[in-house]
């Protein structure tokens, strides 16, 4: 499957074919435009996004070295976390995961989750 072009290197194509100057000056216009939205979008992280990333370090802090827990066991033993879902405990815990703050094993068919020191 072919790469999918950006709207950059699309106007950039179809400038290649042009030789009228108005039109060239048209598609060199696009391209600043792209390139000045692409320029505004923020970094910065949502709400939502700071929001969990403080429930991380809440589930990291909460957890004890060497110890092994389930998400029922998370949603036991740490106090903040008692308004939230199985779900949402589940994903920012596999998050955790993918960023090696945690290690999950798997015993009878039941994920347990240890807390990575590091």
């Amino acid at each position: 499957m072919a790469k999918k072009l950006t709207k950059t290197e699309m106007f950039a194509q179809i400038k290649a074919h042009l030789t009228d100057a108005d039109e060239i000056a048209f598609i060199d216009h696009e391209i600043e435009l792209v390139a000045k939205k692409n320029a505004n979008k923020s970094s910065k992280p949502t709400k939502k996004q700071t929001a969990n990333a403080d429930l991380k370090t809440v589930i990291y802090d909460g957890m004890e070295s060497g110890k092994s827990y389930t998400i029922g066991d998370l949603l036991k033993t740490i106090p903040e976390l008692a308004d939230l879902s199985n779900q949402k405990v589940s994903a920012l815990v596999r998050q955790m995961k993918e960023a090696g703050m945690v290690e999950r094993n798997e015993v009878k068919r039941v994920a347990y989750f240890t807390k990575v020191e590091g």
